[in-house]
């Protein structure tokens, strides 16, 4: 068996350049989503429900793009066809989506953007693993950061920069999106396609045979249990995946029952969709193993079922984390709009000018996402990758509470300094501690199920939010991002729990 060889920087900057395209796609997507849904007539407690559409996409494209990538080789590669097809997509979406004409069309088209930005953004996590050893791996993982926080900074600053240094309007008639967003969105368009051409040029593969040659072994022993996985028999599959659905379809239904029966806001209904669909599928799944048939919707539930210890304890991690970051998105424009500008009329200059500073205020913390991105493997070699990550999301939980706090707009960048600590840390620590128990492969369908632990804390707070901002809040935005905060600094702690080797 041989190792793999060390990469040069130049070699990691290209192989992760794709990155700063990908970032702007989502960096616009975060700061100017909620204000498009807002100026084409969405309620500030309908919001949430409106935001579902990027998670479901995720969880559902990329352990299938994860799948089958794992099992492609071409002229471009395993991982690099993916790219190259999610980049085209999300570049017409991004010109599209600001020139939505009525708030369904932009829900839908925020569907098909979140689609296409996950077939170029899946592989690239999974590329990570193909191309580094172990030893790289936090480096690779570091300079992804460092993309993300860059492309976010000029992206999520655009409406401003464009408005400020350029002249663009930043206001437009009633139900009609400004020209600042939507020149924002055609730059990210170009930026997205080309960033991501330069990794598919610029970079090469391994092919399955050299990469079967490579001494992965410790990562294959730490992932017995997902290897072994085919010990149980096929009609104790079937039992377990019967009894499983059963649960999973009457859970659903029940909390389906009790929305309905106490009349609570619709959005609830997407948990017990949810519960019900996932109970369908392991229901096929048991069917077809019986009849000794498999397919990739087989194998990544067997997989899912099968997860290395060290993936079960960073799902956690991830739940409390991701449902902190996407509080933030989801409700920044109107917890700074309404608590610190004093206006929730989106006609208003007061409150255009409160969503461009939530712009600014996202580069922040994006740049300094890219600043400190290089530092966090300086810290985990004098610590160890589990404090580093305490830390910094201690430091994102204290950012997003202290929103709360601060009534100049102008202070809101030491908070945003805080959570910028955090982003650079969930974007790379608990990737680099997942890829050392995963089999090479199965890494690309396994970085997808990974996802999940992303996408279902974005599907519950899509699904419960707006409820509890309208009903325990009283519609103040501000106690959402108090809530994220506290969600931050939870997963900071049980990330001491994890096992990293």
């Amino acid at each position: 068996m041989a190792q793999k060889p060390r990469l040069s920087f130049w070699q990691i900057w290209n192989m992760s350049f794709g990155f700063l395209g990908i970032q702007f796609g989502f960096a616009l997507q975060n700061a100017n989503v909620s204000r498009i849904f807002q100026t084409l007539g969405a309620d500030v407690d309908a919001i949430p429900i409106l935001w579902v559409a990027a998670p479901v996409t995720g969880l559902i494209i990329q352990p299938i793009i994860g799948h089958m990538s794992d099992k492609t080789w071409g002229k471009l590669g395993r991982r690099r066809p993916y790219f190259l097809v999610g980049a085209v997509l999300a570049s017409m979406a991004l010109i599209i989506m600001p020139n939505s004409p009525a708030l369904w069309v932009a829900a839908g088209m925020l569907w098909i953007m979140d689609a296409s930005i996950n077939i170029s953004m899946e592989p690239f996590r999974a590329f990570v693993g193909d191309m580094l050893s172990n030893e790289q791996r936090t480096a690779g993982f570091a300079m992804q950061s460092f993309f993300i926080g860059t492309g976010a900074v000029i992206a999520s600053a655009l409406p401003y920069l464009l408005t400020n240094f350029l002249g663009i309007d930043n206001t437009a008639p009633e139900m009609m999106i400004p020209d600042s967003v939507k020149y924002s969105f055609y730059i990210g368009a170009s930026v997205f396609f080309l960033a991501v051409l330069w990794t598919v040029i610029s970079s090469k593969e391994y092919s399955p045979g050299e990469l079967a040659s490579f001494d992965e072994g410790a990562a294959d022993i730490e992932s017995g249990e997902a290897a072994n996985q085919s010990d149980a028999t096929t009609y104790e599959k079937k039992i377990n995946y019967l009894r499983k659905s059963l649960v999973w379809i009457l859970a659903g239904i029940i909390g389906s029952y009790i929305v309905y029966h106490y009349t609570l806001d619709k959005e609830l209904y997407v948990l017990g969709v949810g519960a019900v669909v996932f109970g369908i599928i392991q229901l096929l799944t048991g069917i077809m193993l019986k009849n000794n048939r498999t397919n990739g919707m087989t194998e990544i539930i067997e997989d899912l079922f099968h997860m290395p210890k060290t993936m079960r304890q960073l799902a956690v991690v991830q739940f409390f984390s991701w449902f902190a970051l996407f509080a933030m998105w989801i409700y920044t424009v109107p917890a700074v709009t309404s608590h610190i500008y004093g206006t929730s009329d989106v006609t208003s200059e007061a409150y255009n000018e409160g969503a461009n500073w939530v712009g600014v205020l996202m580069s922040v913390y994006n740049g300094f996402a890219a600043l400190i991105a290089f530092m966090l493997p300086v810290i985990a070699k004098r610590t160890n990758r589990k404090v580093t990550h305490l830390i910094a999301l201690l430091f994102g939980g204290l950012g997003l509470m202290s929103f709360y706090i601060f009534k100049n707009p102008y202070m809101l960048i030491i908070s945003e300094i805080g959570i910028g600590f955090a982003w650079a840390s969930i974007l790379s620590m608990p990737y680099a501690i997942l890829t050392g128990s995963l089999p090479s492969n199965k890494m690309g369908v396994y970085m997808g199920i990974f996802n999940f632990f992303i996408v279902i804390p974005q599907i519950l707070a899509a699904s419960i939010l707006g409820f509890i901002t309208k009903d325990l809040f009283g519609g103040e935005a501000i106690y959402a991002l108090m809530l994220g905060g506290i969600s931050m600094i939870i997963a900071g702690f049980i990330t001491l729990k994890v096992d990293d080797k």
